[in-house]
């Protein structure tokens, strides 16, 4: 443990003494509490996101160019396919699951995964993410390691959930719960915040931060162990995904790619999703806030928007990319946000406007060093719908609404119709697999 003395020189040297200003007034557990958040911080990291509160000059950069984007037809899906179920057969799928966040915005207290969103049997969403899972497991007579990165928020929650549930019928020993990285936010004059006076603000670093928590916590040497080339990639947000898609996995494999990603028509010219695009031979995600209008708004000759394309965070990986960019340092980004802080009195303060820079890492941020990125077009009614507002667009009753629907089109029940339906991932993860069992309303 580091003592008084060290966490000073430590903090002194980088300009951070204010860390300890309340020292004198901490109890024991509290002093110890302090000092290890001290002994685990950065210091390396801490300069380079102070040395991006400096104002840049802005570098040129190329128009984007839409990259080319794959759509199935029967030929190749047949294809593919076989080569996915030989990938999961032989055991070289893991599935990755980014499980970070509370579930506070939609007004649920505790991990995001854990919010019941079963239409008839308010199962959580990590229910359909793991069911999907074993569902795979059983059908290719593989196994199937889940990945799950949590927060220090979260962790422990969302291990308990898992534990209350029998690991959703998975194997325990199949499920490999790691914890993301943290960073301090940072006032304007780069100084390291506290929320109390004996403790450190610190918040995610971001879905970035995904390599480093792999390979800090023996995820990829666990996963070389296995035998794994693919990993599939999602959020827990959105239980229609179809979870390492062996079609998708075969694509993948077929095409050599390093990282593959599902991209979805957007609904309209400005919807807040990311868009993979190309200057010269790089692939890059821009946020859709970076086109201008003329972009946001341009036309093909058969009238689809020339950026149609958004990336909603289904991706494939290849292991060996994954373990060659989790040696490298990714971009911070800066988000301006609302940050309780320790005024000088020792009082908490909650602010009404951004007072403080978060910094986070974005996974997307390793596709200009991929040597074969694939886009895969595919239909948003059959896996996105979201859960992210209390309310409206991408709420929990959308997603209910949406999840629904797709039941009802693979019993053969008319979408509309007012008959509740829903069905266990393990039970039937397709339609195909539904109609094997002979269901048909």
């Amino acid at each position: 443990m580091m003592t008084f003395d060290e966490a000073k020189r430590v903090l002194a040297a980088n300009g951070q003494e204010q860390v300890l200003r309340f020292w004198k007034q901490l109890k024991p557990s509290q002093r110890k509490a302090l000092l290890s958040q001290i002994e685990s911080l950065d210091f390396p990291m801490l300069t380079r996101m102070r040395g991006l509160l400096e104002p840049s000059e802005a570098i040129p950069q190329e128009d984007p160019v839409a990259p080319e984007v794959v759509e199935w037809t029967p030929e190749l899906y047949a294809k593919a396919l076989r080569v996915g179920e030989k990938e999961l057969a032989n055991g070289r799928v893991a599935v990755l699951l980014v499980a970070g966040g509370q579930g506070s915005r939609l007004g649920f207290d505790g991990p995001k995964g854990a919010f019941p969103i079963g239409p008839l049997t308010d199962q959580p969403l990590f229910y359909f993410h793991a069911r999907k899972v074993l569902a795979l497991s059983k059908r290719y007579q593989a196994r199937v390691p889940f990945y799950i990165m949590t927060s220090d928020v979260n962790h422990a929650a969302t291990v308990a959930c898992f534990q209350k549930n029998r690991f959703f019928g998975l194997p325990p020993e199949d499920v490999i719960f790691f914890v993301q990285g943290m960073l301090p936010a940072l006032d304007q004059d780069g100084k390291i915040m506290l929320d109390r006076p004996d403790h450190i603000f610190l918040s995610p670093d971001g879905h970035g931060g995904t390599l480093t928590a792999l390979a800090k916590n023996g995820c990829l040497a666990d996963m070389k162990a296995r035998g794994i080339r693919s990993i599939f990639y999602f959020q827990v947000d959105n239980p229609m995904v179809e979870i390492a898609d062996p079609a998708f996995i075969g694509l993948h494999a077929l095409e050599k790619a390093e990282i593959s990603l599902k991209l979805v028509a957007k609904r309209d010219p400005h919807e807040g999703v990311g868009m993979v695009v190309k200057r010269g031979p790089v692939f890059s995600m821009i946020e859709y806030s970076e086109l201008t209008e003329e972009q946001a708004t341009r036309r093909k000759s058969n009238g689809d928007l020339y950026f149609k394309y958004g990336s909603v965070a289904i991706h494939v990986f290849s292991r060996a990319f994954l373990e060659r960019e989790s040696k490298k340092k990714l971009p911070l980004h800066i988000a301006h946000k609302k940050v309780p802080y320790v005024a000088d009195d020792g009082t908490i303060v909650k602010p009404g406007a951004p007072n403080a820079c978060k910094f986070e890492k974005f996974i997307f941020d390793v596709l200009p060093d991929a040597k074969r990125v694939l886009n895969l077009a595919f239909d948003r009614a059959e896996e996105f719908s979201p859960v992210k507002n209390a309310e409206g667009v991408d709420s929990p009753a959308s997603c209910r609404h949406d999840l629904q629907a797709k039941w009802r089109r693979w019993a053969g029940i008319p979408e509309d119709s007012p008959i509740p339906i829903e069905i266990d991932p393990a039970y039937a993860r397709t339609a195909e697999e539904l109609r094997e069992k002979g269901i048909r309303l």
